[in-house]
């Protein structure tokens, strides 16, 4: 779909072409007109957005060598090769084009006696420097994340990757936004169709406006109503930069600081950057702890109520007495103590989150404890139940991608509800479906549960322990590669 353009060309007059772009544009005092005579005799006219162009740019290399010059062979057809001193400057023949062009903030060149115009890329829109990603934080690494400008992103991947066979494709989303998306790839090492499928997804995409990557990986996932994520969001650009190594694709958003990356395994999902900065063995045991925490912040609040309703013969006397003498004067079954304390839970957390960074982590300190010590001496929860929902709480922010965090988080509401009703049977049938459904998704035709359901041993080797670096020759199997080999 284009602008309302019913003659979508340039005028040779320029001054019927701004007239007809003031037409169009009506009502918009961010948009400069500047009009001038090129050599004295020449008429032509800048269009640009007040805010979004670069001015100090259009004054000195574009205004002064246009308008300070008295040359007798100068003509329409020569003025970009004798006298425009601006490195990036692009032709276009259709007006929707040029208004395109500045709205995006570049300038527009017209000049009379030609039916085209000329893009001056000047932006210069304010924009946030690099810092350090907040949500991924790492021990030992790159310090450097994302902004919210593309060309910005795109810059800090190709420093990590200095390869002939990397590519950048532009496209624009958004019938009304335009925005600008890229989509990066190794050419000799992804494998044939993967960058074909990611466009064919991007380009079916048919919405007035995408405002963060999180539109785009919502519209191009495989499965709409999974609540896993199918495609890794990172604020990073070094996890970007090894993903593309193993043959993924990367996709930058404008306006937004996350990258996408496809296709995206469930453990993927699991792994920090950290794990590969440190000597293998450290980043081993760690790994195996973390997932042992998730699997934890899956299944102990539901394998409490399961056995204090309905297994209570399989705790030790002395636990048992334990936990009863806890609970005395506990008015809920063990079933309502736990939704009860993850509600309050999840509610925290949210609050959290919305909460100005300064008093944010105080709140959420300060408000779990009082919360927890109120609701023991109301005698409303007992103290064990206070114990497993923060066991709980630490272990599930063991997980590095907060999409998967949410994810299994729902799953433990589940799990709670399945073992209340049928006990350890409950949390059984229910990790089965879990199962079940992890076994049927894919990531652009990559099974989510790789390497697990591969036969291929050597993928194993990046799993849930990780080989020494030098031992790491391949690419992953699963991943079906052009260049298998990365170490020689």
């Amino acid at each position: 779909m284009k602008q309302n353009i019913t003659e979508d060309i340039f005028f040779e007059d320029s001054k019927d072409t701004v007239d007809r772009i003031k037409e169009i544009l009506k009502d918009n005092s961010d948009i400069v007109y500047r009009e001038f005579f090129i050599n004295g005799t020449v008429k032509a006219a800048l269009i640009y957005i007040d805010g979004m162009a670069d001015k100090i740019l259009l004054d000195d290399y574009v205004l002064e060598s246009l308008m300070d010059k008295d040359e007798e062979d100068i003509n329409v057809n020569n003025i970009k090769d004798r006298l425009l001193t601006i490195s990036d400057l692009r032709e276009v023949d259709k007006l929707s084009k040029g208004i395109d062009g500045f709205l995006s903030g570049d300038t527009l060149l017209l000049i009379d006696g030609l039916k085209k115009a000329y893009i001056i890329a000047n932006r210069s829109w304010p924009a946030r420097g690099i810092s350090e990603p907040l949500g991924e934080t790492v021990v030992r690494g790159s310090r450097e994340g994302f902004a919210e400008t593309i060309r910005f992103n795109t810059a800090l991947v190709r420093r990590r990757i200095r390869d002939t066979k990397f590519r950048i494709k532009s496209k624009t989303i958004g019938v009304r936004s335009k925005t600008d998306v890229v989509i990066m790839y190794i050419d000799d090492i992804v494998r044939d169709g993967l960058v074909e499928e990611v466009e064919k997804r991007l380009d079916k995409i048919k919405i007035d406006a995408i405002l963060d990557s999180g539109y785009v990986e919502q519209l191009i996932q495989d499965d709409k109503w999974s609540i896993f994520p199918h495609i890794q969001s990172t604020e990073r650009p070094d996890v970007v930069a090894a993903a593309l190594y193993e043959g993924r694709v990367a996709i930058l958003v404008d306006n937004s600081p996350f990258a996408l990356i496809a296709p995206s395994t469930l453990i993927n999902l699991f792994q920090s950057p950290d794990d590969y900065y440190q000597g293998w063995i450290n980043s081993s045991i760690v790994r195996f702890v973390r997932n042992l925490g998730v699997l934890f912040s899956l299944i102990i609040p539901a394998l409490y109520v399961a056995i204090t309703s309905f297994h209570t013969s399989i705790i030790p006397t002395k636990l048992a007495y334990s936990i009863a003498s806890s609970r005395e004067g506990v008015p809920f079954p063990a079933f309502v103590e736990a939704i009860i304390m993850e509600l309050s839970l999840t509610f925290l957390m949210e609050a959290v989150v919305r909460l100005p960074k300064p008093i944010g982590s105080t709140v959420g300190i300060v408000g779990g404890l009082i919360i927890g010590q109120a609701a023991v001496s109301a005698g409303i929860v007992s103290p064990i139940m206070i114990i497993i929902v923060s066991v709980t709480a630490i272990t599930s922010f063991m997980i590095p991608n907060y999409g998967v965090s949410n994810a299994f988080r729902i799953v433990r509401f589940f799990l709670i509800i399945a073992s209340a009703i049928i006990g350890l049977y409950g949390i059984v049938i229910g990790l089965i479906i879990l199962l079940i459904h992890l076994l049927k998704m894919k990531s652009f035709g990559v099974s989510y549960l790789s390497p697990m359901v591969n036969t291929h041993f050597k993928d194993f080797k990046d799993f849930m322990f990780r080989v020494p670096i030098d031992n790491m020759k391949e690419r992953p199997e699963y991943m079906n590669t052009k260049d298998k080999i990365r170490q020689k």
